[in-house]
């Protein structure tokens, strides 16, 4: 009997751009379905950019239908008000996944380097291609899509783990 295929949203979440990715596993086969950017500009209200991460983010849910999320964790930055700000767009996005019924995870960025890239401390451009390598398919145009992406690929190698400890 094949393992039904599991559809997971990865969220690198970000005020200027949070990354995306969606991707499907079955077993332990991973396969890549889509990506991007969600880019907001500077220019804009605080509010505002959070509204449109929140609507461009419940878009996708409906447009991908995926079964479950992971989001990166905020790591701790030196500018409060940085921080405070990534915080926001981090929220957000949680909310976004909780609000449509996801299951959300949410994993620290070194666990994500270290899962993908077998590195905790590795670079973006390590992840990268990482990605490109496990995700054959995927067009990560820009690193926070490939982040996204590794996010997701960090919860389809952890949700196994998290199932049996929860059962």
């Amino acid at each position: 009997m094949s393992t039904p295929a599991i559809r997971i949203l990865g969220v690198d979440p970000g005020l200027s751009a949070t990354g995306w990715g969606v991707i499907e596993v079955a077993g332990s086969r991973l396969s890549y379905r889509a990506c991007g950017s969600i880019s907001t500009g500077t220019e804009m209200a605080l509010a505002r950019r959070l509204a449109f991460i929140h609507r461009e983010l419940t878009d996708l849910i409906a447009e991908h239908a995926p079964d479950e999320g992971a989001v990166e964790e905020t790591f701790i930055n030196r500018d409060p008000r940085s921080a405070l700000k990534l915080g926001q767009a981090r929220g957000v996005a949680l909310a976004a996944l909780a609000l449509a019924g996801l299951n959300v995870a949410e994993y620290a960025a070194n666990l994500v380097k270290k899962t993908v890239v077998g590195v905790g401390h590795a670079e973006k451009a390590q992840v990268g291609m990482m990605v490109k390598m496990l995700l054959p398919t995927s067009r990560a145009q820009s690193a926070d899509a490939a982040d996204a992406l590794a996010v997701a690929i960090c919860h389809a190698q952890h949700r196994q783990a998290r199932i049996r400890g929860a059962a």
